[in-house]
């Protein structure tokens, strides 16, 4: 298999010179990892399915247009198209914000779970508050790297590619993300329980 060795950007190149097979390799190499993201977004596989295409058309328009501006960083750019297109998803449906979905608290407010009263819900919804707020108080860096990983259920591999910084700096940033987090908390004597 030869076409595992030809970096992204060949690939690109040969596509826009006019080679379908170079697409078809592109696709066939990311697929799993575009819409797995995808699908842990929308947890729906028809509208999952369709993003999923809508993300490949944009790509195709982009490349054929020759407004793509090759970096080397073919799927990080083609994440980030996927990505918004489920924030677009979100907006036009009108559901909740996109980082939620894969909150354990998110899944159980969807879920009709009788075990949650009215009281639990209101205490669950409180805590969802004063963490974001929390997480709003934390450097920029720290904020971003934490919300991919928590929320968006991001590895620290595609932290790194899509932030353009090394593994270990996203691992550090996480890491101080956490302690910057567990500080605020112990200084505003805050409990965040249910």
């Amino acid at each position: 298999m030869a076409d595992l060795h030809i970096p992204d950007a060949l690939l690109v190149k040969n596509y826009v010179e006019g080679s379908e097979a170079a697409l078809a390799t592109l696709i066939k190499r990311h697929e799993s990892k575009i819409y797995g993201f995808i699908y842990s977004k929308i947890a729906d596989r028809d509208i999952s399915n369709d993003i999923f295409q809508d993300t490949f058309i944009k790509v195709i328009k982009t490349l054929k247009s020759n407004s793509y501006n090759e970096e080397g960083k073919f799927l990080p750019w083609v994440m980030r198209i996927s990505h918004n297109l489920i924030v677009d998803h979100f907006r036009k449906t009108k559901k909740m914000p996109m980082y939620r979905e894969t909150e354990e608290f998110s899944i159980f407010s969807i879920m009709s779970d009788d075990s949650l009263n009215i009281e639990s819900r209101m205490i669950v919804d409180q805590v969802e508050v004063d963490l974001k707020r929390l997480i709003e108080e934390l450097p920029e860096d720290q904020k971003e790297v934490l919300v991919m990983r928590m929320y968006q259920d991001m590895s620290f591999k595609e932290i790194s590619e899509l932030t353009d910084v090394s593994i270990n700096t996203a691992l550090g940033r996480m890491r101080y993300a956490l302690m910057n987090l567990r500080k605020i908390i112990d200084k505003h004597q805050i409990i965040l329980t249910n």
